[in-house]
């Protein structure tokens, strides 16, 4: 499965069956996560096999079934939120094209200490579910590309693709508030492209424009512009 198509077949899942993920899927993902931390300055940790985080009264009624999960951690800068939504949706599409589910969590588990590290100075800023879904998840409305960016037939078409592509993003109660605008190129002759945040009484907007930039990057091709 390529980036694109992981992209596409990807829903929230919140229920899982008890079946532990295969060892040469947790190599896989291992390796992924040791990629993803070194570029991205970060602390992310699998954590299989333990079911106390999702269970109790902050995941009562939410989740079910989950013992494995991606906790997110990264050293509190002010970008933390968007390098973790950035890089943790490389994790979730990783993920989706080895046949596991997903699905990002803000608030709705328990911090388990042992089950992880956070070292002086950094921060759990919130789990990703993992595992063998018990349901496909849910088809989500999203809105248009007119209301997240100034794509028209006078935009390039990796343009459109990459706001195509945001807006299958996973944001906070599907929130997407984001922006992307295209700015053509000047004497220099580069492509550019402004990505923004929307105000939200919600939060995680800066967490959502990370997952939504990557995205965005995976399928306009970075080669085709720059991020200003």
């Amino acid at each position: 499965m390529t980036i694109l198509e992981a992209i596409q077949s990807r829903r929230s899942v919140r229920k899982y069956i008890d079946r532990p993920i295969d060892k040469a899927l947790v190599a896989i993902l291992q390796d992924k996560i040791d990629e993803v931390n070194k570029a991205g300055n970060l602390h992310i940790q699998l954590v299989t096999d333990e079911s106390r985080a999702f269970k109790g009264k902050m995941a009562y009624g939410t989740f079910s079934g989950v013992s494995n999960y991606f906790a997110m951690v990264g050293k509190k800068e002010g970008d933390l939120s968007e390098r973790i939504g950035y890089y943790g949706e490389q994790l979730v599409l990783l993920a989706q094209s080895l046949g596991l589910n997903t699905c990002w969590v803000g608030l709705t588990y328990n911090n388990i200490k042992e089950a992880y590290t956070v070292s002086p100075g950094e921060k759990l800023c919130c789990m990703i579910a993992l595992g063998h879904g018990d349901d496909p998840g849910r088809n989500v409305k999203r809105k248009t590309a007119s209301q997240v960016s100034n794509a028209s037939d006078a935009t390039p078409a990796w343009f459109n693709d990459g706001v195509a592509a945001a807006l299958l993003a996973p944001t906070a109660i599907n929130q997407q508030k984001f922006h992307f605008e295209y700015i053509a190129p000047g004497p220099d002759g580069i492509h550019r492209v402004k990505a923004s945040r929307r105000f939200s009484l919600v939060g995680y907007t800066h967490m959502d424009l990370g997952i939504a930039k990557y995205h965005f990057e995976a399928a306009a091709g970075k080669e085709n512009f720059e991020w200003i």
